[in-house]
């Protein structure tokens, strides 16, 4: 181990300059060029991680909430009957939500039902065609509002 003597004194503290003058970490107050040639590379390191990472990093799910009406033949139709049946659709990425019965025309009600979709999962025209798929029960599927959530 170095000996420095009195830091208090001008020996000394010219001692320890001369000591640590030709180390790399330190050259009075400016960085020397090893410094900065450590900074950067140590940089340049963190900035290609934090680049793999966001890259690695998957974006939101893409989701849209859609309204449905759904037609039944008459005013006859089990409009409870034909709830059941609509919320039997079944496919990955699909969630059935609130659902209400409104006057159509002459007595005739339509039921509009609420879900939320997974836009990489389902498709609006499979899912309709599955619902008319019930022929006995429905007429027709109209898509009432759909919104990006």
């Amino acid at each position: 181990m170095t000996n420095f003597g009195n830091l208090k004194s001008d020996v000394g503290v010219k001692a320890l300059n001369d000591h640590l003058g030709d180390k790399s970490y330190i050259e009075g107050f400016s960085p020397s060029q090893a410094d900065s040639a450590e900074a950067a590379r140590v940089r340049e390191e963190r900035l290609a991680a934090y680049a793999a990472k966001k890259a690695a990093k998957p974006g939101p799910i893409a989701r849209s909430q859609i309204l449905l009406d759904v037609k039944p033949w008459d005013d006859e139709t089990d409009m409870k009957e034909l709830e059941k049946k609509v919320r039997t659709v079944t496919m990955d990425g699909l969630v059935w939500g609130a659902s209400k019965l409104n006057p159509l025309a002459y007595g005739i009600m339509k039921l509009s039902i609420l879900c939320t979709v997974e836009d990489a999962k389902v498709s609006v025209d499979d899912l309709t065609e599955k619902i008319q798929d019930y022929e006995d029960f429905v007429q027709s599927v109209d898509v009432a509002a759909f919104n990006k959530v």
